[in-house]
């Protein structure tokens, strides 16, 4: 799957809604394919670079098995659009967090960041 190309729709919704609360954090993973080998500083000078991504990105971490960082021991158990719980299954799966943390909405790695389900949960969220 060639999801990077998302990074592009995700900047966007940074800008449109950066000024009233929301923001895009990304995640990197490196469990699907080996899609993220680099280092955290070259993840983000990819993202910066090739998409313009200036939106936060943390360090590389793991989303599935027993090193799965204790955020997505939470963010797993919602399920998505589809019903569909558990296991990540691909980067670039989102989560809608509200400001008290609760997980709003999880949208599969298919569903682009500019889709009306997903920008319909943002401007709920951002009011």
């Amino acid at each position: 799957m060639r999801l990077t190309p998302q990074y592009t729709a995700l900047e966007q919704l940074q800008a449109d809604y950066g000024d009233r609360g929301f923001t895009v954090v990304g995640l990197p993973c490196n469990q699907f394919g080996g899609q993220e080998p680099g280092s955290a500083d070259e993840i983000a000078e990819f993202c910066s670079a090739t998409y313009g991504v200036s939106f936060p990105m943390t360090e590389k971490i793991e989303v599935n098995g027993p090193g799965r960082h204790p955020i997505y021991d939470a963010l797993v158990r919602a399920a998505d659009t589809d019903g569909v719980d558990g296991d990540i299954r691909w980067n670039f799966e989102k989560f809608l967090i509200a400001g008290d943390g609760s997980v709003v909405a999880r949208f599969s790695p298919q569903v682009v960041p500019d889709d009306p389900r997903v920008l319909d949960v943002v401007q709920q969220l951002v009011g």
